[in-house]
């Protein structure tokens, strides 16, 4: 299965396959040339449909966990001030995106989307001390009434050119529903309450949807 955003540019990048393979087989009359490019071509193909994959997550709902948003690897854990929402401490859990991860991002907990705010920036790298405050970014801010109110931030990075963000102010929440994409991109950032038990550690690879990055 793949993600919707995806379709327009798989579609695209099928026509522009097929078109070079003709084109190569035409004009190219190398054998070894021929063989080279083909394989180019398909590992390019290869590469779009991996980008732009939706596998089904098996969610285990649960009020008391918030769960990763997004596949990737737990690059920080600390507590820092947040400064758009919050405007007070919280625990952060960052979780960057390699661009050969699944880059559907989904919502943490269940709950109402109380905050959804889009940020125009920069493009700096997604491990830049500056990328969640210089970088083209969301913040959305989801609430139930067990856990709280937890932030998730995407923001992208170097080869991440859009961000999509489906969260609306208003809109209901449901644990492990897809909530946005990031097209070529980068890291989700989460804010917690400071009593949340966290549930990961540096460096260990999470999945969206099913892995629990923390506990009330």
């Amino acid at each position: 299965m793949f993600h919707k955003e995806g379709h327009k540019i798989i579609l695209i990048t099928f026509i522009l396959v097929i078109a070079s393979y003709l084109l190569i087989d035409k004009f190219v009359s190398i054998n070894w040339l021929q063989i080279l490019l083909f394989i180019a071509l398909g590992v390019f193909l290869f590469l779009i449909l991996q980008f732009f994959r939706n596998p089904k997550r098996n969610t285990i709902n649960n009020d008391q966990h918030v769960l990763s948003p997004v596949d990737g690897k737990v690059v920080v854990i600390e507590e820092v001030y947040e400064s758009e929402y919050f405007k007070e401490n919280r625990l952060q859990v960052s979780v960057f995106m390699s661009p050969l991860n699944v880059h559907v991002t989904r919502y943490p907990i269940n709950g109402k989307v109380l905050f959804s705010k889009y940020h125009p920036g920069k493009y700096l790298v997604a491990w830049h001390p500056k990328a969640s405050e210089e970088n083209e970014r969301t913040t959305v801010v989801v609430e139930n009434s067990t856990y709280g109110k937890v932030l998730y931030r995407q923001i992208a990075g170097a080869l991440a050119k859009r961000i999509v963000n489906y969260a609306k102010e208003g809109d209901s929440a449901i644990q492990g529903d897809d909530s946005g994409f990031i097209k070529f991109g980068s890291r989700v950032d989460l804010f917690l309450p400071l009593d949340t038990k966290i549930k990961v550690a540096l460096n260990e690879k999470v999945r969206g949807g099913e892995s629990i990055i923390a506990e009330i």
